[in-house]
């Protein structure tokens, strides 16, 4: 059975160590601040100018200027900092985050991802994800592993445009967890109750299964 969103955050947040510094793209990755673990240091950012963002609110706890960079409402946690964006992207361009969780449209077995544009829909802009794939060098990627349609968005080369060419190595999906070396992409963890033969028909791009591929416990 395929991951349901809160299920693939959960997945991500086992990603995190003590003492990072993490920025969460728009969509499934801002989930990832609810299933931060309770004994560990972990310090959110948000490309907008917030470094120490906490769980999403409750009606009690909402303030409707406390916002993330997909102008969610969001709470901050005790010793969070706030600052202007040039600010925020002089981190993530500097280096200074740890781990960025992103969402896609596509990635491919060279590494390279596709976030931003589909043609003839409408564009708000390749925002700070450009800044994030160049200055990480640990970049989770969560996304659906196929279209409405059935199409695999794990290709042997993107179609779409790029956000960043050669920058992704973890891929999360709905139905496996999977590392990209020497251009192909190696299975590591299927969901629960997903087979490798559904993983194989659904994935383009090259695919390589070890002999100690895991199943995903929750």
């Amino acid at each position: 059975m395929a991951l349901t969103r809160e299920q693939m955050a959960q997945r991500v947040a086992r990603e995190l160590k003590d003492g990072y510094y993490v920025n969460l793209g728009i969509g499934i990755p801002t989930l990832v601040a609810n299933y931060v673990p309770a004994d560990m240091d972990v310090m959110l950012q948000s490309e907008n100018g917030l470094l120490g963002m906490g769980e999403f609110p409750t009606e009690a706890t909402i303030d409707a200027d406390m916002i993330n960079a997909g102008k969610q409402t969001v709470t901050a946690r005790r010793g969070a900092s706030i600052f202007d964006s040039a600010q925020s992207f002089a981190m993530i361009r500097g280096g200074h985050v740890d781990l960025t969780v992103l969402g896609a449209f596509e990635v491919d077995v060279e590494g390279n991802i596709a976030s931003w544009m589909i043609p003839g829909k409408l564009v708000k802009g390749m925002g700070g994800a450009m800044d994030l794939v160049a200055g990480a060098d640990n970049i989770i990627v969560t996304m659906t592993h196929a279209s409405k349609d059935g199409e695999s968005k794990l290709l042997p080369k993107c179609s779409l445009p790029l956000t960043g060419a050669g920058c992704i190595r973890k891929v999360l999906t709905d139905l496996a967890y999977l590392e990209i070396e020497n251009g192909a992409f190696i299975l590591r963890e299927t969901a629960p109750g997903v087979s490798v033969e559904e993983i194989i028909e659904k994935t383009a791009g090259k695919l390589i299964v070890p002999d100690d591929v895991q199943e995903m416990t929750f």
